[in-house]
């Protein structure tokens, strides 16, 4: 479960970052009731990307602004209140990090869903089905 945070430089500092990651990193594995599960906790893998000030936009100008996005099976996040209870929380985490450099409202989140049988792990496709039993098998260890 890829998570990419895109920031400018100068936002977060390297400590933060680091802190940041691991927090979105949890709150994903909270909100899916995941936490420390064998399988999933190890799969959430990602990138912060700091970009140089002046190529982060928005409405078509410079702006200290974030995005977070997350690519899932369509099986995660799967009712509206657990999208809500991800973004909220990411946008907050963001937010808290930067010390007052970006405001809630520069702070984007998306959820992006691979299709069916386009997941893969370690050079292995995995349906949802595949996944589900997977992350079963790791929760009765």
């Amino acid at each position: 479960m890829p998570i990419t945070l895109t920031v400018p430089e100068g936002l977060l500092s390297s400590e933060a970052e680091a802190q940041t990651f691991a927090e979105l990193t949890d709150v994903l594995l909270k909100v899916s009731q995941l936490s420390g599960n064998a399988f999933m906790t190890p799969n959430v893998v990602g990138t912060i990307n700091v970009l140089p000030q002046g190529r982060v936009f928005s409405g078509g100008k410079a702006a200290a602004a974030a995005f977070i996005e997350l690519k899932l099976p369509e099986i995660a996040l799967a009712t509206d209140e657990a999208k809500q209870a991800f973004i909220e929380a990411a946008t907050t985490i963001v937010e808290r990090a930067s010390n007052g450099r970006i405001s809630r409202e520069h702070i984007w989140t998306n959820i992006v869903y691979a299709a069916e049988g386009s997941w893969g792990i370690g050079g292995q496709v995995y349906d949802n089905t595949q996944l589900v039993s997977a992350i079963q098998r790791a929760a009765a260890l």
